[in-house]
């Protein structure tokens, strides 16, 4: 395997408080983001609402090339965000992908390549949806669809991004997970076992792409008051309409709760994801962490982060794969 890789390039104290730094950025609430993104190319998912929609909104004004993508074009939500572009003079650029279309995601990520004169600097795999109710009465219905848009689609839209990075030696991939991602709440649907998926794919793509001068990094959100439980709700209702009398009457609490999940009560403010992300792009290549826990309140999956991370080091560290290993978690 290879011994050299982009963060063995490091000069000496910025490479040796790597370790440290990225254990504090972990934990802290308060986000350095730049103030000026000019020359930065930026693909985002799901851009119709919620952290996609303000991330395009604030990486466009701080003078990123932005790529904001949704699906079902034409829409209102895409007028809008052309209308502001146009307003503030914004390098803005709507896309339609669907991250479940093959064909929409192969052909947006070319012409956001194309737009952008090459490799994209920055993808962000932000679209995704949630379920509510036990894991027996998801149906495949609810079960293909959840799967096929938190995890399928990161892996479709990182192929179709990874062979003009490659190319460059350069760029960063986002998956926004969650905090459960990491640890389980009962009555979730498949939502923690997608975004438990992605937190593996997304690691095993880090060390992977090290030798390439590519870099992977989790957001891994706590509860935020955006659309996803508007979405959350209008799908659970729609799956309990499906569902069989017996399911439902083994389960009496937990889907009379079905549908009617209400995220206006949380207060965290929704930019602080654009602003982890964004400071992140801002950091030093092989300083960034591979796990990103943000939310002012309680943060679960930490100690989780902190022990899985030393297992892989103690593990894969002394194996061929030890500089990918200890590079990704900068030891």
């Amino acid at each position: 395997m290879p011994q050299l890789n982009r963060r063995t390039l490091l000069a000496g104290a910025a490479a040796t408080g790597a370790l440290a730094a990225t254990a504090v950025l972990a934990q802290r609430d308060v986000y350095a983001p730049p103030a000026d993104m000019s020359g930065t190319s930026v693909l985002i998912t799901g851009c119709s609402s919620g952290f996609g929609r303000l991330m395009a909104e604030d990486f466009a004004r701080k003078g990123a090339k932005v790529f904001a993508t949704m699906r079902n074009l034409p829409r209102v939500e895409a007028d809008e965000l052309e209308a502001l572009a146009a307003a503030e003079n914004l390098d803005l650029t709507v896309i339609e992908i669907d991250v479940m279309s093959d064909d929409q995601v192969t052909a947006g990520v070319a012409e956001a390549g194309r737009l952008a004169g090459g490799a994209l600097d920055v993808l962000v795999n932000n679209a995704g949806i949630g379920y509510a109710g036990p894991i027996e009465v998801q149906d495949m219905e609810a079960t293909k669809l959840i799967f096929d848009t938190n995890v399928y689609g990161p892996h479709r839209m990182s192929r179709a991004a990874l062979p003009a990075m490659r190319a460059a030696g350069r760029g960063i991939i986002f998956n926004i997970s969650s905090q459960l991602g990491r640890v389980i709440v009962p009555s979730s649907g498949h939502y923690s076992p997608t975004k438990f998926a992605l937190e593996a794919m997304s690691e095993a793509m880090a060390y992977e792409l090290v030798p390439h001068g590519i870099e992977v990094c989790v957001i891994e959100p706590g509860g935020y008051p955006t659309k996803v439980w508007v979405n959350r709700n209008q799908l659970a209702s729609e799956l309990k309409q499906r569902m069989s009398e017996e399911r439902a009457a083994a389960y009496p609490e937990l889907v009379a709760r079905m549908g009617n999940a209400d995220g206006s009560g949380r207060t965290a403010d929704p930019m602080d994801v654009p602003n982890a992300i964004g400071e992140i792009i801002a950091m030093p290549p092989g300083t960034r962490p591979l796990r990103r826990a943000v939310h002012p309140g309680n943060k679960p999956q930490l100690p989780i982060n902190e022990v899985a991370a030393k297992v892989q080091v103690k593990w894969l560290g002394g194996s061929p794969y030890g500089p990918w290993i200890e590079a990704v978690h900068n030891v």
